[in-house]
């Protein structure tokens, strides 16, 4: 497809081929010529296409034509700027806040006990009760041995996600 020509344009002609292979006894079903369309368009139409993907949302070719104008109108008015649908999987419900007026506390204050350290809560480093691993006297003591020695005790994780 060339960047100049209208989608519309573009689709009808597909469509066209897709209507002559049938004449000549190769069928495609739906969802292969829906693929094939698609997959033809160019690359300004990739958010469009994950959508489409994505949603799993079944329309005839004509209707695809449509939504394809759509989404061309939309490009043209918007530029590059792409946008995707998120929907809520299906069977799962939100859940519900009990709305109780208070907010939760962030950053630093979200660390901080509401009521302080429960006498029955132990140190994950050295397994006594009474205090929090980050206030662990071994603890912070083994941390400032390993920044002295160069080590860094924090890890960096990286995680790749590919659509």
């Amino acid at each position: 497809m060339s960047e100049g020509s209208p989608v519309g344009a573009h689709v009808i002609k597909m469509m066209g081929y897709i209507q002559t292979l049938d004449k000549l006894g190769f069928a495609l079903q739906d969802e292969l010529a829906t693929d094939v369309i698609l997959q033809s368009l160019m690359d300004s139409f990739k958010p469009f296409i994950l959508n489409f993907n994505m949603n799993e949302i079944n329309k005839t070719l004509p209707q695809l034509l449509g939504m394809l104008r759509t989404a061309e109108s939309d490009l043209k008015k918007n530029g590059s700027k792409s946008i995707l649908m998120i929907r809520e999987a299906k069977g799962k419900k939100k859940a519900k806040s009990k709305g109780n007026g208070k907010s939760k506390p962030k950053g630093k204050d979200a660390l901080k006990p509401e009521k302080g350290i429960s006498k029955d809560g132990k140190c994950f480093h050295c397994d006594k009760t009474g205090h929090w691993k980050r206030n662990c006297t071994l603890f912070l003591e083994e941390v400032k041995k390993a920044k002295a020695n160069g080590a860094s005790s924090s890890d960096i994780n990286v995680i790749d996600v590919n659509v």
